[in-house]
């Protein structure tokens, strides 16, 4: 099966990579890696914020159908304040690329930076908007993390996770200061940090 595929790509098996969630104050940044199946086509792939979320759901449903594999991976809120966002977004990366249950010869990477990975690796800036597998990654990965920030809705209410999925927001920042933080912002975020040295 391994040879049939690596005719279609030239480099062997190739996994598209791309994280959501690095410009919210709160939750985790959520990484997905997928190797698509050659032999079975996904149609509409694109940049996941540039379509619609009920279409976003099908894909992903049709994506986690179709791919010869995906993994989804993050990097919690105590890793981005402790590594700093940019090094959160390459470890959840990586370990998504690590989780994969075939492990690919070669990955595209969105963005312009690569983690530290076993194969080789290149970055494609705007990826998402151009490249099969990297799109797929974008989608599975912004699906999976809007649903947890609508699930702390109902762990934080008032804060509005559900419509803004932890994004600084006009009603996020509001509820900050009307709530205070909590323990899924990103203390290192200057609008949160602000907020606690006012505390």
């Amino acid at each position: 099966m391994h040879s049939k595929l690596a005719l279609y790509s030239g480099q062997g098996l190739i996994a598209g990579v791309d994280e959501v969630g690095r410009g919210p104050l709160a939750g985790p940044v959520v990484a997905a890696a997928v190797i698509l199946d050659p032999t079975k086509p996904i149609n509409g792939l694109a940049d996941s914020k540039a379509i619609s979320a009920k279409r976003r759901e099908a894909l992903n449903s049709e994506i986690r159908h179709k791919a010869l594999c995906w993994a989804i991976a993050r990097a919690e809120v105590d890793e981005i304040d402790e590594l700093n966002i940019l090094h959160a977004s390459m470890l959840a990366m990586k370990r998504a690329v690590e989780l994969l249950a075939i492990q690919p010869e070669h990955a595209q990477i969105d963005g312009n930076r690569c983690p530290s990975l076993r194969c080789t690796a290149e970055a494609i800036v705007k990826g998402d908007q151009s490249v099969a597998c990297i799109s797929a990654a974008s989608i599975i990965a912004k699906v999976e993390r809007d649903r947890e920030m609508i699930e702390l809705e109902s762990v934080y209410p008032g804060y509005g996770f559900a419509s803004h999925k932890g994004y600084p927001t006009k009603l996020h920042m509001r509820a900050l200061a009307e709530h205070g933080v909590t323990p899924v912002h990103r203390y290192s975020f200057g609008p949160v940090a602000r907020l606690m040295e006012k505390g």
